[in-house]
């Protein structure tokens, strides 16, 4: 397994753990379209909508065809360093309770798993590159 697979596969094991962290911190309650509704409901939501979205990411980055995987892995891997910008903005709602050293740590665990991921796409993408000489 390279280092990017290896870094790219850790920054999934951030994510999902993050994922329960985010239940025990009643996460829905700052996403549009869950907060309006009762905490039973939501929660519900919230949690069940989870394995479609999980099993999309693993198929994607497990796909055949390795450009799907690829770009799988990229927009994962930006969303990774997104999603902890996300949670940087809403820090300061009254509804956010991810204060704590292991909540942090695995959102910023995470981004930077993506972070680096993508930095060596970028390096791997220009090593492949072929230099033409005029």
């Amino acid at each position: 397994m390279s280092a990017a697979t290896c870094l790219y596969s850790l920054g999934l094991a951030f994510l999902f753990t993050h994922e329960l962290d985010a239940v025990v911190h009643s996460e829905w309650r700052l996403l549009v379209g869950l907060r309006s509704l009762p905490d039973a409901a939501a929660s519900s939501w919230f949690v069940g909508l989870h394995v479609p979205l999980f099993f999309a990411v693993l198929w994607l980055s497990h796909f055949p065809r390795e450009s799907v995987r690829r770009w799988t892995r990229i927009v994962v891997a930006a969303f990774l360093v997104v999603h902890a910008a996300l949670h940087f903005g809403l820090s300061s709602s009254p509804l956010y309770e991810f204060h704590g050293a292991l909540s942090r740590s695995l959102i910023l665990g995470g981004a930077a798993c993506g972070l680096a991921y993508l930095l060596a796409q970028l390096r791997e993408r220009g090593h492949a590159s072929p230099v033409r000489s005029g």
